[in-house]
């Protein structure tokens, strides 16, 4: 992260407050769009729908431009949240991050460890470990956002934060686990098109298009790697300045990086994520079998999201209250963290990524990988709005001396 805190600049609120607005309502469009894959994988026209995905349109699939082209947008627009918040919003100073941040790695590491001991005998599955560690910032804020005002805004900051350290973990894991075979001389070049983005940032350069020529070049070269084509988004978005642009320090796009997130957010919320939700939630339920949903593939992912964040999100942030290293979040009671750490299972979009790139090549274990997901992201929905609405609507929150 290349750039200090944006001093002067329009503070994160409102921006933190319109993305709540624009993910919850996103939720709800991806959650349309997976009902209407499963729709779709198992209606007459299953065959044209599996073989829409299948078409070539150059030298990818649809499917495969989807999760490596688009995917790489989306992955560009976190990188550009995760910075934006780290330096200067949320997740600014490390008091602000105790809490999410420390409940983020409980949700991510017990969910693994959960999976981890359902597979530990099939080497097989058992690189899925990650598959139920994400959280569906969408999603999650799209149920949210049913139950109004009786969820303090506080909580819905939290879950936001919390999943946005979430993504982070994700991209790293990513990274470093789920990469094939290496092309040195493309990673090579890519190095040298991050040194030139880079050098954009440190030489002032405020226009976005230079930035985003290169980063194309860098998706074209990071794809040939044989690193996943998305962390190309993320370290394209590292480099984007987020001084202000000179005279324009209160303005909606001081920064480009402001101006690229502002232009993004409808698109990811509304279009990307949506449509790949529609590409790979279709689970055709044809051949499933009932030893399918008893499979320890299956078990491991829908009881990692469940329980696992449940323990994980819930059990990390208790502790780090109990010991005096964070407050609960204002307005918010006992009861609503619970119900907030079991919205935290919903890991529908990131964890089916992750899991088509665990199993690639596989499709059967690619959907019970489907079935887990779907399963417990309805089971930790389902039971995370239960909990939210017989929830006290307001407990004073027990504030440190």
């Amino acid at each position: 992260m290349l750039d200090g805190s944006l001093s002067g600049a329009r503070r994160p609120f409102s921006m933190l407050r319109d993305m709540l607005d624009n993910e919850a309502a996103g939720g709800l469009v991806l959650m349309a769009a997976a009902a209407l894959a499963l729709v779709l994988a198992n209606s007459p026209l299953s065959e044209a729908y599996f073989g829409a995905l299948h078409a070539h349109l150059g030298p990818l699939s649809v499917q495969h431009w989807i999760n490596d082209g688009l995917m790489a947008i989306f992955f560009l627009f976190v990188g550009l949240e995760i910075k934006r918040e780290f330096l200067d919003g949320q997740l600014a100073s490390w008091p602000r991050r105790a809490l999410p941040g420390i409940a983020a790695a409980g949700g991510m590491a017990v969910p693994a460890l959960i999976y981890a001991a359902f597979n530990w005998n099939d080497p097989g599955t058992l690189r899925g470990w990650a598959i139920p560690s994400a959280t569906d910032i969408a999603f999650a804020l799209g149920v949210l956002s049913l139950l109004g005002d009786r969820v303090p805004s506080s909580l819905k900051v939290f879950l936001a934060a919390l999943a946005i350290i979430d993504d982070l973990g994700a991209v790293l894991i990513i990274a470093v686990f789920y990469t094939g075979s290496l092309s040195v001389l493309d990673l090579g070049l890519a190095a040298v098109v991050v040194a030139a983005l880079v050098g954009l940032n440190r030489a002032g350069v405020l226009r976005l298009w230079p930035y985003l020529l290169l980063g194309a070049v860098l998706w074209v070269l990071v794809l040939r790697s044989g690193v996943h084509a998305t962390i190309a988004g993320v370290a394209l978005a590292l480099t984007i300045p987020l001084q202000a642009a000179p005279g324009r320090p209160d303005a909606m796009d001081a920064s480009p990086l402001h101006r690229l997130e502002h232009g993004l957010h409808r698109c990811v919320a509304f279009l990307i994520v949506p449509v790949f939700g529609l590409a790979n939630a279709g689970l055709s339920f044809a051949g499933l079998t009932s030893e399918a949903l008893v499979d320890h593939l299956t078990l491991g992912v829908a009881l990692g999201l469940v329980a696992g964040k449940l323990i994980g999100v819930f059990g990390s942030a208790a502790l780090v209250i109990r010991l005096g290293l964070a407050d609960l979040p204002m307005g918010a009671g006992w009861l609503q963290m619970v119900g907030v750490s079991l919205l935290c299972g919903i890991g529908f979009t990131m964890s089916l990524f992750i899991g088509m790139l665990a199993f690639a090549g596989d499709p059967l274990l690619q959907d019970e990988v489907k079935v887990g997901i779907l399963l417990g992201s309805l089971a930790a929905g389902l039971a995370g709005w239960g909990v939210l609405r017989v929830a006290p609507r307001e407990v004073p929150a027990p504030r440190r001396r």
